[in-house]
C-alpha cells in the first residue's frame, strides 16, 4: 500500500505534485511552433521523473500523435497500459525483445548492420513485417549509422523490405549542440541529414516521417522540423537551456512541483555543527528545520550548502550536507510548525524556486533535477 491510499488524510513526507494541465497546455504551445508537423512526446525514463503513462495520456489529448521511449521496454510498458497509436523506442543492445515488439505494433530504431539482422530474423519468427526507422549519425557521433555506412544500411533495408519482413517508416538523427544558438555544428547536421535522407529516398525509401528536431530545435530552428518533432524536456516545461530562455519565453509552464513536509523544527545554540562532517556551523542562536527528502529521493549532494526551498514564503538555503534521506535548513530563528510545506522547486510564480535554480546551484542542468527525483516519492497527478 503506499503513502497516499494509507493514510489519505495525513500530509506527506514528500510529493511530485505533476500538473498535467500544464502539460496539455504545452504540447499545445510545441504543436503551434512546429505547425505541419507531427508532434511526438517523448516519455522516456518515466517520463523525465513525471510518471510515462499519466503524462503520455495526457499528451495524446493535446494532439501528439507519437509517444517515444529511450528503451523497447519502456515501450512496451506503455503498450501494455493501453496506450494506442505509434510508439517508437530507439536505444537496443543485441539480444533485446525484437520480437515482442514488433507484436506489440512499436516502430523500432536501427543504427547498424546488426540490428537490422536481428529485428529481420525477428520478423520472420513472427510472421510479420517490423516497422523500421533507420537513425543516421549527422554528427552527434552516439547511436546512429555513419555516412560511410549508410549505403549498406540502406541497400540491406531495402532488400529486407522487399522481402516483406519490413518496412522502413523513418528517417532520423539528433542534434549535438541545438541548444547552442549558432552552434556551426547544427548548419553542418541538417546538411548532412538532407544528404544522407536524399540518399536513401533516391534508392527507394518512401518513410512516412523523417526527422532530427529535439526539444530545443522545435523552439527556434523551424527548418529542422521535417515531418515530425520529437520534444522531451520542453513539454514537461523546463527550457532546453538557460541560453535560449526561460519557459515563459517560449509560453510554457513547469510541470512539477516536488515538496515535502518539515519532519522537525527546533531551536539550537551558536555554533553547533549541522549535518555530516559540519561544513555549516549556526553563526548564532537560531532554529533548523528537517527536510524528509535526500540523494537517496535524488536531492543531488552537490546541493549541500545551497539547494534553495521556500518554507512560509521565505527562500531558505540547505544547510550542510545534504544526507540519504533528509537535509536541514537554517529557519533564522522562525519556528514554522512541523508539517508545515517546504516547497523546492516548481513554476516559480508563488516565489518558489525552479528546477533551473537547483540545477545552477548544482552545475548541471534542469533535466537531471526532475528525472533523478525518485521513486520513494509518490508522484499526484492533479488537473488529469
Amino acid at each position: 500500500m503506499n503513502e497516499t491510499s494509507a493514510v489519505p488524510t495525513a500530509p506527506l513526507r514528500a510529493r511530485a505534485e505533476i500538473d498535467l494541465g500544464a502539460l496539455r497546455a504545452n504540447v499545445r504551445v510545441l504543436r503551434a511552433r512546429a505547425e505541419g508537423a507531427h508532434l511526438m512526446a517523448v516519455v522516456k525514463s518515466d517520463a523525465y521523473g513525471h510518471g510515462a503513462v499519466p503524462c503520455a495520456r495526457a499528451a495524446l489529448e493535446a494532439g501528439a500523435t507519437w509517444l517515444g521511449t529511450a528503451t523497447p521496454e519502456e515501450a512496451l510498458a506503455l503498450r501494455a497500459a493501453g496506450l494506442p497509436g505509434r510508439i517508437m523506442c530507439w536505444l537496443w543492445v543485441p539480444g533485446g525483445p525484437w520480437r515482442q515488439a514488433i507484436e506489440a505494433d512499436l516502430d523500432v530504431a536501427v543504427s547498424g548492420m546488426w540490428a537490422l539482422r536481428e529485428v529481420r530474423d525477428a520478423a520472420r519468427a513472427a510472421g510479420r513485417p517490423a516497422r523500421v526507422q533507420l537513425k543516421a549519425d549527422t554528427g552527434l557521433g552516439r547511436n546512429g549509422c555513419q555516412p560511410e555506412d549508410w549505403p549498406e544500411l540502406v541497400g540491406a533495408a531495402l532488400e529486407a523490405e522487399a522481402a516483406g519482413l519490413i518496412e522502413v517508416t523513418g528517417l532520423w538523427s539528433h542534434f549535438a549542440c541545438a541548444d547552442e544558438p549558432g552552434h556551426p555544428s547544427v548548419a553542418a547536421q541538417l546538411t548532412r541529414f538532407r544528404e544522407m535522407v536524399a540518399y536513401a529516398e533516391e534508392r527507394g525509401v518512401e518513410p512516412e516521417v523523417r526527422h532530427i528536431a529535439n526539444s530545443p530545435a522545435t523552439l527556434t530552428l523551424p527548418e529542422t522540423h521535417f515531418d515530425l518533432v520529437r520534444t522531451g524536456i520542453a513539454m514537461y516545461g523546463i527550457s532546453p537551456s538557460p541560453e535560449l530562455g526561460v519557459p515563459a519565453d517560449f509560453g510554457l509552464r513547469p510541470v512539477m512541483t516536488l515538496s515535502a513536509s518539515l519532519a522537525l523544527v527546533k531551536r539550537v545554540p551558536g555554533g553547533h555543527g549541522v549535518s555530516y562532517g559540519h561544513h555549516y556551523v549556526t553563526p548564532g542562536d537560531t532554529t533548523l528545520g528537517l527536510v524528509p527528502l535526500g540523494y537517496a529521493d535524488g536531492i543531488p549532494r552537490h546541493a549541500s550548502d545551497g539547494g534553495p526551498v521556500l518554507i512560509d514564503g521565505k527562500l531558505r538555503t540547505v544547510a550542510g550536507r545534504v544526507a540519504m534521506d533528509q537535509f536541514v535548513v537554517d529557519l533564522g530563528g522562525e519556528e514554522p510548525r512541523p508539517g508545515t510545506r517546504a516547497v523546492l522547486f516548481g513554476p516559480g510564480d508563488g516565489g518558489e524556486p525552479t528546477a533551473e535554480d537547483w540545477a545552477q546551484v548544482c552545475g548541471t542542468i534542469a533535466y537531471e533535477i526532475v528525472t533523478r527525483i525518485g521513486t520513494r516519492v509518490p508522484r499526484v497527478h492533479v488537473n488529469g
